[in-house]
């Protein structure tokens, strides 16, 4: 009985042991040390076991694990790691990780990132684990289509051809920066997705800032800023290669290399990657290559110095015109695929429209801590873009009747019109292939000083100055079997000369654009819970043109330069109603200066339109946040009213072309956004937004019409646009997405988006009646995209797999379109791809 006792008495000494064990409690939480905030979503792992967790959104975590003691690993992509040891029940305390990246300070100054919880904007932000997860085959713009009030879509469908709207407001009136760079074209502000192919690849985060946003440049933008931080150099050494595979013959590969931080401060790192495929629509093979190189030198405890290149050397075919319902649906392609811009020249593909472009971009950014309280951040820059797009000349090439089979959307036939330019023989061409070469210089500094007056006062200002020269001419490219071909612009030194490859035509100009400005800023924190600031900037921008192609000159001759300032004023502040509660205000009014392509309305021609005015846009906004253990949410109202809407335009051809600049017409942009992430369970997070817009035209005006030398001609044209809803995109959007965790570091999801009350573009003075104001309205349409991806040792490596399906259920819809009458019928439009997949690896060393 004495030894069943004692064998009783160490069982149950044994058992109560093991419950003890089984319940070793690890508690911590995980601070940014970049931002000074939660980091949610950071992976917690028991050394050596697949236990773990992942960060709250207060960057809180709690772990049981059977084992009394043993080390926790912390970690998040793009941050130095962190080991601790635990023996029995232990809280952490605060563990700040810090970023694993050198010189990314001097960026963020320059960058103007919004810090959650205290800068009053609405914003976004989407990391490079995120990004690299879900971008897969799509363009680059589409990782956004979650975010509320934006629309991405893939255009044409050609490699890099994607378009972004933001609250209604297309690229031209979006600010995007890379690296507090801004990358929006001087000329015309629209944005190219494809010269920043490879971004993907090297992004570390991206903010969508929707409405007056934090950049502190000296222009502001209407409809908000994507600000995108590429990686830095990696403090720490190792590498990846990688590879992916999708449909219609995507193939890319590539690998990333960092030297480490050395002990006499330098860092460097490469990154390269080659992509090609046959694209899912018709005719739109593409391939290209991306690089990136980031060098670091720690001069001193006060100086840093860092180098920055990257750019992406790529060519495509492309969809650039558009069908009709009907014609799309009557093709053997099917609507999705059809394009009527390739066909086949002695047997191999060949496209009548096709784009090829390389836009390197490189940056040195010196970083001066002066001293514990202020720091000077400056980046010089340059930009040097060459390249352009095909285009045709001729009637035959876009006719129905030069195609391969039936007549319509079937394959150009090329080779039936070499012939017949053949056999034209002295006679020339009557149908060539060219292009609208474009190339470019952009130089450009930002400087931006920031001071930590007191506890409570913080100030920053600097100088944003930037020169750009763009060349711009047509040249013969293909002269499809015949001798020569002979330009019918009368007006241009071309005219009448037979012309040969390589030869220019048409147009021959540079625009030359300065722009220097000063911005301003104060922050202040009244007390510990409510800050406030208020910024000003105020620039000139000088516009000049530079013709090559007149006929009644020999050489070039040079416009006036013509003087535009800019200026705006904004403020706002964030207020913390208790330790989960916030709400915020920002209020703002701004001058913009048209832009060149509004300030000189002909190509040939050097004289300044007089009518050329300033924008104005007055822009407000409420927002509310929420962050708490399991949820967090935010909730905002924006007013934008934009005033005196630059729209110029020209009508007529050749010789009798006469211009006009439409003044005075205003749209009120006004909705409210919602966005929420939901951790439901330690494995599942919810997310979900909805967007809802109320976008329209307010006035309606007349404009004067003008001929070439600027005189007024006839009657002036009457546009009908006051109640008009805005055109070229959803103004009403909702996304709902599930993100399950298989293992720490292995997980599965799905999204969902809807876009409705989407009203097809057009322009806006061809409402010359009150009784056509209808627009045409798209079909409402919802999308599916499933994803997964498992980590797991190769080896001594560790090795993650991706996996993307989008458009799960084959769901066919319109993405785009250009209204004609109001109605279907006549519509031209694209329709968007269906299901796309990919399947990726990558192996870190």
């Amino acid at each position: 009985m004495k030894k069943f006792n004692q064998f009783l008495c160490i069982a149950v000494l044994t058992l109560f042991s093991t419950v003890m064990y089984a319940q070793t409690t690890i508690t911590g939480k995980v601070i940014d040390g970049d931002f000074n905030s939660p980091l949610p979503g950071a992976n917690v792992i028991i050394k050596g076991t697949t236990t773990g967790a992942t960060t709250d959104f207060d960057g809180n975590f709690t772990i049981t694990t059977d084992s009394g003691s043993g080390e926790v690993v912390i970690s998040y992509v793009g941050y130095i790691s962190q080991t601790f040891t635990f023996d029995g029940n232990t809280d952490l305390g605060s563990i700040t990780l810090m970023s694993s990246e050198v010189g990314l300070d001097e960026i963020m100054i320059v960058a103007s990132v919004a810090v959650d919880r205290k800068t009053p904007v609405a914003v976004s932000t989407i990391r490079a684990e995120e990004i690299s997860l879900k971008l897969s085959t799509q363009e680059f713009p589409e990782i956004l289509k979650s975010t509320p009030g934006v629309y991405a879509t893939r255009a044409g469908g050609g490699y890099g051809d994607g378009r972004i709207n933001l609250r209604g407001f297309d690229s031209e009136n979006v600010a995007v920066m890379i690296n507090g760079v801004p990358v929006n074209d001087m000329e015309n502000g629209a944005v190219y997705w494809s010269n920043w192919a490879g971004l993907g690849d090297v992004t570390s985060q991206m903010q969508v800032q929707r409405g007056l946003g934090a950049s502190k440049v000296a222009v502001s933008s209407v409809g908000g800023t994507i600000n995108i931080i590429t990686k830095t150099t990696d403090a720490v050494k190792g590498g990846s290669i990688m590879s992916s595979i999708g449909n219609n013959g995507y193939l890319k590969y590539g690998m990333t290399y960092s030297t480490g931080l050395s002990d006499k401060g330098f860092a460097a790192t490469v990154s390269a990657s080659k992509i090609g495929g046959d694209g899912y629509v018709d005719g739109t093979e593409f391939s290209g290559y991306n690089y990136f190189i980031s060098l670091s030198q720690q001069i001193n405890d006060a100086h840093r110095l860092s180098f920055t290149a990257f750019g992406a050397q790529q060519e495509h075919g492309q969809r650039y015109n558009r069908s009709t319902i009907a014609e799309l649906q009557a093709t053997d392609s099917g609507p999705r695929r059809a394009n009527k811009d390739w066909g086949y020249k002695n047997g191999e593909v060949y496209h009548q429209s096709f784009n090829f472009y390389h836009k390197p971009q490189m940056s040195i950014n010196h970083l001066w801590n002066i001293n514990d309280k202020s720091a000077l951040s400056t980046a010089l820059y340059a930009s040097f873009g060459s390249g352009g797009g095909r285009r045709d000349e001729g009637t035959k090439i876009g006719s129905s009747e030069y195609r391969i089979g039936s007549a319509g959307l079937q394959p150009i036939d090329f080779d039936r019109i070499v012939e017949e330019n053949r056999a034209n023989g002295v006679n020339g061409s009557t149908d060539i292939i060219s292009s609208s070469r474009n190339s470019h210089e952009w130089y450009g500094i930002l400087s931006s000083y920031k001071n930590r007056v007191n506890d409570a006062l913080t100030i920053s200002g600097g100088f944003d100055g930037r020169y750009y020269i763009g060349s711009h001419w047509y040249q013969v490219d293909d002269l499809l079997g015949g001798q020569f071909f002979l330009d019918n612009e009368t007006d241009t030194f071309a005219f009448g000369k037979p012309l040969k490859v390589g030869d220019k035509y048409n147009k021959d100009y540079d625009g030359i654009v300065v722009r220097y400005g000063l911005f301003g800023q104060a922050e202040y924190q009244v007390t510990d819970a409510f800050n406030i600031f208020v910024a000003a900037d105020v620039s000139n921008s000088s516009y000049k043109q530079k013709e090559y192609m007149n006929n009644t000159i020999t050489g070039s001759r040079s416009s006036d330069a013509v003087n535009f300032v800019g200026y705006g004023f904004k403020g706002g502040g964030n207020y913390n109603l208790d330790s989960n509660n916030n709400v915020f205000l920002n209020v703002g009014y701004f001058s913009r200066p048209p832009f060149l392509d509004s300030v000189f309305l002909d190509e040939d021609g050097i004289d300044a339109n007089e009518d050329a005015v300033n924008e104005k846009v007055f822009s407000a906004e409420l927002g509310y946040g929420f962050r708490g253990e399991k949820l967090s949410a935010n909730v905002n109202i924006y007013y934008t009213n934009w005033l005196d809407k630059s729209y110029s335009g020209s009508i007529g051809t050749g010789d009798d072309i006469f211009f006009y600049n439409v003044l005075g017409i205003d749209a009120l942009h006004q909705g409210i956004e919602l966005d929420f992430r939901y951790k439901a369970t330690d494995e599942l997070t919810v997310t979900g937004m909805a967007s809802l817009g109320d976008w329209k035209w307010k006035s309606n005006v007349s404009a004067i019409v003008r001929d070439q030398a600027g005189e007024q001609v006839g009657d002036p044209i009457e546009v009908y646009a006051d109640g008009i809803k805005v055109g070229d995109a959803a103004q009403t959007t909702f996304a709902l997405g599930a993100d399950y965790q298989l293992a720490p570091k292995s997980n599965i999801y799905f999204d969902y988006n809807f876009a409705g009350d989407n009203y097809a573009s057009y322009d806006v003075t061809n409402r010359s009646s009150s009784n056509t104001n209808d627009v045409w309205q798209l079909p409402d349409f919802g999308l599916f995209d499933l994803g997964m991806r498992h980590t797991f040792q190769m080896g001594s490596f560790e090795a993650t797999l991706t996996g993307k399906i989008n458009n799960v259920f084959n769901t066919e819809y319109v993405s785009d379109a250009n209204d004609i009458d109001g109605t279907a019928s006549t519509a031209q439009v694209y329709f968007g791809p269906g299901r796309t997949y990919s399947v990726g690896l990558r192996v870190n060393f």
